[in-house]
């Protein structure tokens, strides 16, 4: 309240503050002082433009990508979420537009906005407000040859962000209610502005003054406002430090740039520490928001070092191993575990990028570090332009490192299994956020697999937030992931009042973590369903035999009573279909099933007819069916899905088998 209260008594960033502040006398000599040339490393410096143009073209189509996105700004058309919206070159762009619902944000005080309510959701405008696109008319300007299209993309960037500007008044409107949201378009808006420093589209006072000021109210608005009240400082505290940063290091005249500076360094190393696991794993306790914490702490990073601010070693450790802790959970395709919710966020806006696609932070981590663990691959755009010819070289002159193997991250609670093409990641863990639980989900002892890079067994996703609070709670509950359910109750109460929140009661853990040459052990607990009247505690064991090329799992029940269980797991689409299991398969099943076993004559065949990726096999006694299910591959999308569901009634101490026999 006294940091809003000193707001809100501070003067408004005019013409001749602003003047004072960079020492100009005029709004001409304000251009040359505020854009004129740097002495700073930061990757958006006009001076490193031909290190950058030099990295792109050892990249196969790199340079062409930056002028398909900047042509897509130009155009000023924004894919929301799978939803497109275009409003056309030049022209005004609806910024309070939910394009789901049709509804549109009133332009009001942000104190007086019901900002979350069913059937709408903030998150759509928010990426067009973000102004990704202003660094994306950037790139091309960088990357083109043409004066003409270059003076082209100069004035749509002026366009576009005056008409934002004029559009969305301080503390008006959907765009002033989330400080997370108001760092990141500063910084975005910032880098652009250099980016953009020797156009003299740029460099005209009636654009450069107004964009001054905007950082200037943009970074205020930011340090009074500070997202550190909440239950557990997460995500969008880091972004606001970034966002300071960002601006203050490109910027240091504006006014309290040294004083938000000096913030965000300090709050950047608290939250390294707080929110990033020694092992490497963010705390959010989601691994889509695992990218955008490794995002996050990285451009921080990059900006600070550009600039010559040290964020200490043990910044720089912990930053290092989330891009091995990536490179750990990726499949061959680069392709991420969907564990967690996912909200598609992102904070490098420099290559279209799937929502699970994750493996491109590994090349970066290379090219970032010279680290010999993150050797091979391919090499990124984001890498070529954050850290231009420098890094290509770094990246180059490393060998290609070893295959991942079997690794489990217990703070983090995610343990992968891999091998003979398969990589099973396996949630068993606390929930994230120190307990809070905003970010994670009903999933534990759940995995996803994938085989030969492509997902066959999936984590349902996340759907949406607050458009619809029923369909939020579905993604997150029991049912809708990869583990057994016992009587119909839910791992940890779902509150239908808190979306964001997830109590620690499945109180889940690892046991035993076993690698091997040709057989790896992973056995998980959970007591989830201690509360029910009769309690039962569950153990699941994933035997991963690379020889047979077959995940054996082992659900145990301990405790009393006579229950009923349903275990399920969830595909990415509708290619399943039961099936009489061929004898060989059967006989692959029975060899690396844990104990005697004897399986059901009917198996799910998973994949494509005509060319199945794996089968699915349960102990006989167990009923075996596909279920209509959803899939969300991304925020906002939802598609038809299958599930296999295998049921029975057990009385405690017993325990269930099942195979996945890969093709």
């Amino acid at each position: 309240m006294a940091r809003q209260a000193l707001y809100r008594r501070r003067e408004r960033a005019d013409e001749v503050q602003l003047l004072q502040a960079f020492g100009a006398t005029s709004a001409d000599e304000l251009a040359e002082l505020a854009l004129g040339q740097r002495s700073s490393r930061i990757w958006c410096e006009v001076s490193h433009r031909p290190s950058v143009l030099d990295a792109l073209a050892a990249i196969p189509g790199a340079r062409e990508r930056a002028l398909a996105r900047a042509h897509t700004a130009l155009r000023q058309e924004w894919d929301l979420f799978g939803t497109r919206v275009a409003f056309g070159e030049g022209q005004p762009v609806d910024w309070s537009l939910d394009p789901v619902s049709g509804h549109r944000y009133p332009v009001e005080p942000v104190e007086r906005m019901p900002l979350h309510s069913t059937g709408k959701d903030p998150k759509y405008p928010w990426v067009m407000g973000r102004l990704d696109s202003v660094v994306a008319l950037g790139q091309g300007y960088w990357v083109s040859t043409s004066a003409g299209e270059r003076s082209r993309l100069a004035t749509g960037f002026v366009t576009q962000t005056l008409d934002f500007l004029q559009a969305n008044p301080v503390g008006m409107g959907v765009h002033w209610t989330c400080p997370m949201e108001i760092a990141l378009r500063a910084a975005n808006l910032a880098q652009a502005l250099v980016m953009f420093s020797d156009a003299p589209e740029v460099r005209r006072p009636e654009f450069l003054v107004p964009v001054l000021g905007a950082l200037a109210e943009h970074t205020a608005w930011v340090e009074a406002h500070l997202e550190d009240k909440g239950a557990v400082p997460n995500n969008h505290l880091v972004s606001n430090y970034v966002g300071l940063l960002v601006v203050g290091l490109l910027f240091p005249e504006l006014p309290g740039a040294p004083q938000q500076v000096a913030i965000a360094v300090g709050g950047l190393r608290e939250q390294m520490e707080a929110q990033v696991h020694v092992e490497g794993t963010s705390f959010e306790g989601s691994i889509p928001y695992h990218r955008l914490s490794v995002e996050l702490f990285g451009l921080a990073y990059l900006v600070a070092r550009g600039a010559g601010v040290p964020l200490g070693a043990a910044y720089d450790a912990r930053l290092r191993r989330m891009f091995h802790a990536v490179r750990a959970w990726c499949s061959e395709q680069g392709l991420a575990p969907q564990l967690g919710d996912n909200d598609s966020g992102r904070v490098f806006p420099l290559r279209e990028r799937e929502d699970n696609e994750h493996g491109y932070l590994v090349g970066l981590g290379a090219a970032l570090f010279g680290d010999a663990g993150l050797g091979g691959g391919e090499l990124p755009d984001e890498a070529a332009w954050l850290l231009g010819r420098a890094g290509v070289e770094r990246f180059r002159a490393l060998p290609a490192a070893p295959a991942p193997v079997s690794v489990s991250f217990p703070e983090g609670g995610f343990h992968i299994l891999r091998g003979a093409g398969a990589v099973i990641t396996v949630s068993a863990g606390k929930q994230g956020q120190g307990g809070v639980g905003g970010h994670s989900h009903n999933d534990k002892l759940s995995f996803e697999l994938h085989l030969d890079g492509r997902p066959v067994i999936v984590d349902p996703g996340t759907g949406s937030y607050t458009r619809d609070p029923a369909t939020r709670n579905w993604f997150r509950g029991t049912a809708a992931h990869n583990t057994v359910q016992v009587d119909g109750a839910e791992q940890s109460t779902l509150d239908p009042a808190r979306l964001f929140a997830l109590p620690e009661e499945a109180r889940a853990r690892v046991v035993a973590f076993l690698p091997g040459g040709t057989v790896d052990r992973l056995l998980v607990r959970h007591d989830g369903y201690r509360m029910l009247p009769a309690p039962v505690g569950i153990e699941r064991t994933f035997r991963l035999d690379r020889h047979e090329r077959a995940l054996a799992g082992r659900d145990r029940f301990i405790g009393m009573g006579r229950h009923d269980v349903v275990g399920r797991f969830h595909l990415p689409d509708e290619e399943a279909r039961l099936v009489t299991p061929d004898a060989r398969v059967l006989a692959r099943a029975t060899h690396v099933a844990e104990g005697p076993v004897e399986f059901e004559p009917l198996a799910v065949e998973l994949g494509p007819a005509g060319a199945p990726l794996a089968w699915v096999v349960v102990e006989k006694g167990l009923a075996l069916k596909l279920a209509p299910s959803r899939f969300s591959p991304g925020y906002g999308r939802v598609v038809p899905s299958l599930a296999v569901e295998f049921r029975g009634q057990v009385t405690p101490p017993v325990w269930l088998r099942w195979v996945v026999v890969f093709r």
